[in-house]
């Protein structure tokens, strides 16, 4: 059953350098497989016209606000659906600027796939290696390279050929699994959704038969159980006076009646002795469902702690080794105390070192670096003032991720990844 739901849905990002017409192309994608509606299609032409365009410029489809629209430019993530009979479409359209690679982590970190666009004149420039090195560390499992704009290389073969030998070059050292090489041009509708006939050398799928029949990542429910306790219910009325309850959402994994579960960060033991959904009893539920669990003993449960089977636990420790992408324009402070929010669980955090930063446009790390400014991404060391429950982030996206927070001004300052420790590995992907 989680298997259905998980080819359901596709969520996928699109990443590419000012120009290189992802907005375009999600416009292309839009209008060929008959998702907008006849209104904003009108809305869009008479826009194109009065911006003093030719042709119906589809990148207005995604360019989400009057102000950037008239400037030309995308400046934040725009989400976009769409449905074809085949699947359900979440797009993550992000901005291109180097500026805003925190941007690209926000989109990207649900995805299961990513589209980077290469402009086939200029080839592979230093913002398809940043973006395919964002798409690596959040662990995306397929990356399609779209070679657009062929039609102002007269469809060459041999600029696409050479374009898809440099990046395999550069996919073999990220790491990256799965990779997809599509020639197309997206104002026209190249290979876009219809085959394209300038493309006889080329009998690869089109973009969109390709996001059909790709594998969605495995499915939550296929991971080892987490629970967050987000709320405890304990009803005020007399009849009810017995029931107690921990509200909140498989985070992932599965779970039933009669499981052997351990409350964490506590590691008191109990058993499952009914799930309740809404107005219903349930004998399991499997992530990503929201339930209340009631438990056999009783036992001392609050909101940031985790339910999980006995004989699968996730690490809890308060010494946290991260992947941080930097969000903020004050940069990282060694030493400061920020607030850290991981699943339904909030602590305070102490930087206590900075290992190392990368040098996204040459794949490098960079030891001994301690300034982190935004759009920077540094392997860190944090200490929380009390333990977390969390798997590393390679493992599982939920439990391995958090957020830090200014606790002055409550603003989001980074993203952080948890990995091993950096004694136990080198720092690379």
């Amino acid at each position: 059953m989680g298997g259905y739901l998980a080819m359901e849905l596709l969520r996928f990002t699109t990443a590419g350098s000012v120009d290189d017409g992802k907005s375009t192309l999600i416009g292309r994608l839009l209008y060929d497989s008959k998702s907008i509606f006849e209104d904003q299609l009108e809305a869009v032409k008479t826009a194109s016209e009065r911006l003093g365009n030719e042709e119906v410029n589809l990148a207005l489809l995604t360019d989400g606000l009057r102000a950037e629209r008239e400037q030309g430019i995308t400046i934040d993530v725009a989400y976009r659906y769409f449905a074809t009979p085949k699947r359900k479409f979440i797009i993550a359209d992000t901005p291109g600027h180097i500026e805003y690679t925190r941007n690209m982590v926000t989109g990207a970190s649900t995805a299961d796939a990513a589209i980077i666009l290469v402009d086939a004149r200029n080839g592979i420039i230093e913002q398809t290696k940043r973006h395919s090195y964002v798409a690596s560390l959040l662990r995306i499992d397929n990356v399609i390279l779209a070679v657009n704009k062929m039609d102002l290389v007269d469809f060459s073969e041999e600029v696409f050929d050479k374009i898809k030998a440099e990046y395999t070059l550069i996919a073999e050292k990220l790491k990256l699994k799965n990779v997809h090489y599509i020639p197309l041009s997206a104002r026209n509708g190249d290979n876009v959704v219809n085959q394209s006939q300038h493309t006889p050398w080329y009998n690869g799928s089109t973009l969109l038969r390709l996001l059909e029949s790709l594998p969605v990542k495995e499915g939550l429910d296929n991971l080892p159980t987490r629970f967050p306790v987000q709320y405890v219910i304990r009803p005020q009325r007399d009849e009810f006076h017995d029931y107690r309850a921990y509200a909140g959402r498989l985070a992932s994994g599965r779970i039933q009646v009669g499981d052997r579960v351990t409350i964490l960060p506590s590691f008191t033991e109990s058993t499952v002795k009914a799930i309740d959904e809404a107005d219903k009893s349930l004998h399991g539920a499997f992530a990503p469902q929201s339930i209340a669990i009631r438990l056999s003993d009783n036992v001392d449960v609050s909101r940031g702690d985790m339910i999980v089977k006995s004989d699968n636990l996730p690490a809890v420790d308060a010494n946290i080794s991260l992947l941080v992408c930097w969000l903020n324009h004050r940069p990282l402070s060694i030493g400061a105390k920020y607030i850290v929010r991981h699943t339904t669980d909030e602590a305070f955090a102490i930087i206590k070192d900075v290992y190392s930063k990368v040098n996204i446009n040459t794949l490098e790390d960079i030891a001994g670096d301690k300034t982190v400014k935004m759009n920077d991404i540094a392997h860190i060391q944090i200490k929380t003032s009390k333990p977390l429950k969390y798997d590393l982030y390679a493992e599982n996206r939920i439990t391995g991720s958090l957020v830090l927070i200014n606790e002055a001004t409550l603003e989001t300052v980074g993203a952080g990844m948890i990995v091993k420790s950096f004694e136990e590995q080198t720092f690379s992907i």
